[in-house]
């Protein structure tokens, strides 16, 4: 028996990186996957995720999206629906970061850039799914990645830190508006992570190394099992909460 036996999960950005390791390991344990992405192939290579699942005898299906379009995501929910015959599991990953660098030299259209992705993409991921977990009946679980720059300072990281604290606050407000109607919704706040994202594209992958307690950075498959928790029923009496997975750099 699968932790996620019977059920189906939407996960954004699923084709690389965090979100292939959650859409992966929520397969294993019996989801159902709608993985999304805006591409199929996985940036690090390999087997795209989908056929990656299909392979071992999963259900999934790639449904392109566009986090920043609110048409996209309500497509991309649809289609899930469609396969699946419902959608129990929302996990909002898609997001960018654009490097450090100082506040004098933040445009106006790359600040809106990351607001769109990792704000807007998780805002109304998280109303798309609400309203068809709600038209279900109630019930379900929703899950926002946000960040630890999303709860503490982080100096030339001002537009990704202002926008993964808004999804960190997200979570506890719907939380409380959800509530009622069976739905929990919580984040996850990852440190530094092996991604080709902080390895080769905005390499920060090592530079905090000092200052984390375990001396290393997170494994995208270390964040799958928090979200795999969240997902599960085994976190039944968990929403709004901002699970902290960091090797204990914020515990300083």
């Amino acid at each position: 028996m699968g932790r996620l036996d019977n059920k189906s999960a939407l996960v954004t950005g699923a084709a690389s990186g965090i979100g292939r390791a959650i859409a992966l390991k929520m397969a294993r344990e019996g989801a159902a996957l709608a993985v999304a992405d805006i591409r199929k192939d996985p940036r690090e290579g390999g087997t795209p995720t989908h056929e990656r699942i299909s392979a071992r005898g999963g259900r999934s299906l790639f449904v392109e999206i566009d986090v920043s379009s609110v048409d996209s995501i309500k497509s991309a929910v649809d289609k899930t629906v469609e396969a699946f015959g419902s959608l129990d599991i929302m996990v909002n990953n898609a997001g960018i970061f654009l490097g450090t660098r100082p506040l004098e030299d933040i445009s106006e259209t790359a600040y809106q850039k990351v607001m769109d992705i990792n704000v807007k993409g998780a805002y109304f991921g998280a109303k798309a799914a609400a309203a068809q977990m709600k038209k279900q009946g109630g019930g379900g679980a929703i899950i926002n990645m946000s960040s630890i720059a999303g709860l503490i300072g982080f100096e030339k990281a001002s537009d990704y830190a202002v926008s993964k604290a808004a999804v960190a606050n997200l979570s506890r407000v719907l939380a409380l508006e959800l509530g009622p109607d069976g739905i929990r919704i919580n984040s996850i706040n990852p440190g530094v992570i092996e991604t080709r994202m902080t390895q080769q594209d905005e390499p920060i992958s090592g530079t905090l190394n000092e200052k984390i307690p375990l001396r290393r950075d997170g494994r995208p498959d270390e964040i799958a099992a928090a979200a795999l928790f969240l997902a599960s029923d085994e976190s039944s009496y968990v929403t709004g909460h901002n699970l902290v997975v960091d090797g204990g750099y914020t515990a300083q």
